[in-house]
């Protein structure tokens, strides 16, 4: 089920502190931004001139009606108004590059940190959360840092420069612009905190759409099976209206916030006006002097115009940027440890070992254990079933085997070497998984395969094709190289199953941990499937999680799990003759499906 955030309160973090943190990401290209603040601030510089120029036009050759001296006044009006524009041009594009970078970057180290982090955080998080952190998060970062950053630096250093520009030109009339930027400030600061809230709220709304229309994307055949489209479109709308409910309220805000930010320098500008016309007509102040007066302050209207919109785009960042650290600051708890042990070498590798294993799942330390206690031990080469009703924690024991999860006590053994202490990579080659659920990758069915075994010979993919009788693939248009689209649906479930198959047993894995792998094949393919896999099954350990009679036929021995315990271990002869659970629990294990040589009876023979 999907984590709700969108009531998440908002974290301690203040707006400084979260954007902080990015610095070590911007240090690199913090010269080519500067830069690029350099020639904003330049282009505002030259429109700042033109004034100054317009008032030396007026005062000057208009005044005296020279107007062969419009000449040289009008050419640096020109070369004003140009340079502006060149140089906006040129900061956009220096901007643009190191921004990107660092957002890429950004993108990577989230990319790395989800694959490290464990199974239980993927657990407890909507996929859409992840997905809107990793991409429009971080896009609302890169636009903060192109552009929100600079402006802010820029447009306070160009209202400074321009309120020095304006006393030159009549300290009376710059005392009244300067007045109105008090209760500005004031203002700002108390709707940016409202502000704030909103747009962590928004941001993990957005998260909860995207999870909806991942699932209801990705689960679109069940919906339309079963005919409960509308009912997720009903979701969908109330996730949606959330989010419009809230974008609103920011809207409001900004609202308020541009009608005041436009509001004071008006009705600065009107007093102003009317100071100078008076000014103007007592002869205290020449004509251009006030033309150049007002001219400075509407090219300053920009920089507090833009105030508004530029703290909306602040907290969007700040808020951004408290998202994308919750994923980089979550705990793996599952690592490599510093020394790592190696396995011993291949010789009579694959022995596994549970000893007092016990475990639940992290957010369930206050239910009992879904494993209370398993002792059991695989020889090398042996095949163990482990039987068990739903719910016994069977798919726990196997994620178990390759530190999907830890132990919360006991150890599992490889080689007589515990798992936590070996490199996780070397734990993963060495034991190899098909689950359930095949889980296919928009890539090539070789690409597929070797996804464990990048380096496996062509030899050996033939060989896992052939184990899996997963010879369909030849037909496919394209062969090994034809794509099998997203999550593999271009192909059946059986064909995928047979495919996550070839994919665990590429490579001769010390261990083979396979979760009811065979659940979706017909039942001739599956005893073609079964008579090739013990080719493989004789040279590698095997822990099979059975729900079928003809799975448990192929292992050498039967674990029945009840309860989070290790009820009793036989033959399944031994368990049938003598373990009334484990006859009633597999009598009633799809009795109509078994073929009649396979079907249960005390009188059945491995």
């Amino acid at each position: 089920m999907t984590t709700d955030h969108s009531t998440a309160a908002p974290t301690a973090l203040t707006s400084r502190a979260s954007l902080a943190r990015l610095w070590p990401f911007v240090r690199p290209e913090a010269g080519r931004l500067a830069l690029s603040a350099a020639l904003a601030l330049a282009a505002m510089v030259c429109g700042l001139v033109i004034p100054l120029i317009v008032q030396r036009i007026v005062d000057g050759p208009i005044a005296e009606k020279d107007l062969a001296g419009l000449w040289w006044p009008g050419g640096l009006l020109l070369l004003a108004g140009v340079g502006e524009a060149l140089l906006f041009g040129l900061r956009r594009w220096v901007a643009a590059r190191p921004a990107t970078r660092v957002q890429a970057v950004l993108r990577q180290q989230i990319y790395d940190r989800l694959q490290e982090l464990p199974v239980a955080y993927h657990d407890g998080i909507g996929s859409g959360q992840l997905l809107s952190r990793a991409v429009s998060d971080l896009s609302t970062i890169r636009m903060f840092l192109s552009f929100g950053a600079i402006f802010l630096v820029v447009n306070a250093l160009t209202f400074l420069i321009g309120l020095g520009i304006l006393f030159s030109l009549s300290w009376l009339l710059a005392l009244v612009v300067l007045a109105q930027a008090v209760p500005l400030i004031v203002i700002c600061a108390r709707y940016e905190s409202h502000y704030k809230v909103l747009a962590r709220r928004s941001q993990d709304q957005v998260g909860d759409v995207a999870t909806t229309v991942e699932e209801s994307i990705l689960g679109v055949r069940i919906l339309k099976s079963f005919g409960r489209s509308a009912h997720l479109g009903r979701e969908f709308f109330r996730q949606a209206s959330a989010l419009r409910t809230t974008e609103i309220a920011k809207a409001r805000i900004i609202a308020k916030l541009w009608a005041t930010i436009i509001a004071l320098p008006e009705i600065a500008l009107g007093v102003c006006l009317l100071l100078g016309i008076t000014a103007v007509a007592d002869g205290a102040m020449s004509a251009g002097t006030l033309v150049a007066f007002f001219t400075v302050a509407m090219i300053l209207r920009w920089p507090i115009d833009s105030l508004g919109w530029l703290l909306s785009l602040l907290n969007d960042a700040a808020s951004a940027s408290e998202r994308y650290f919750e994923v980089i600051d979550a705990p793996v708890t599952i690592t490599s440890p510093a020394h790592p042990v190696r396995l011993p070498d291949e010789g009579a590798a694959g022995a596994l070992t549970f000893q007092d294993v016990r475990f639940h799942f992290p957010d369930a330390a206050d239910r009992p254990d879904v494993l209370a206690g398993i002792d059991l031990r695989l020889e090398p080469g042996a095949t163990v079933a482990v039987v068990g009703a739903t719910g016994s924690g069977k798919t726990a024991l196997t994620a178990l085997v390759n530190r999907m999860y830890d132990v919360t006590g006991g150890r599992v053994l490889l080689d007589g070497v515990d798992v936590r202490d070996l490199a996780l990579t070397d734990l993963r080659a060495a034991v190899s998984v098909a689950f359930e659920e095949p889980i296919l990758f928009s890539a090539s069915v070789a690409e597929n395969i070797t996804l464990g075994r990048p380096d496996s010979t062509d030899e050996e993919v033939a060989r896992a094709i052939s184990v899996a009788q997963a010879d369909f693939v030849y037909d496919l248009p394209w062969g090994l190289s034809t794509r099998v689209g997203e999550q593999g649906l271009t192909l059946s479930g059986g064909q995928r199953q047979r495919l996550a198959l070839a994919r665990a047993v590429i490579g001769n894995p010390r261990v083979l941990v396979l979760d009811d792998p065979l659940s979706a094949l017909d039942i001739h393919t599956e005893a073609a499937v079964e008579r090739a896999l013990r080719s493989v099954l004789h040279s590698t350990t095997a822990l099979i999680i059975a729900h079928r009679a003809s799975t448990v036929m192929m292992a050498d021995q039967v674990a029945l799990l009840q309860d989070g315990r290790i009820a009793a271990v036989g033959t399944h002869q031994e368990l049938l003759a003598r373990v009334p659970a484990y006859r009633a629990l597999l009598s009633s294990a799809e009795p109509d499906r078994e073929p009649d040589h396979l079907r249960l009876s005390e009188g059945s023979v491995r």
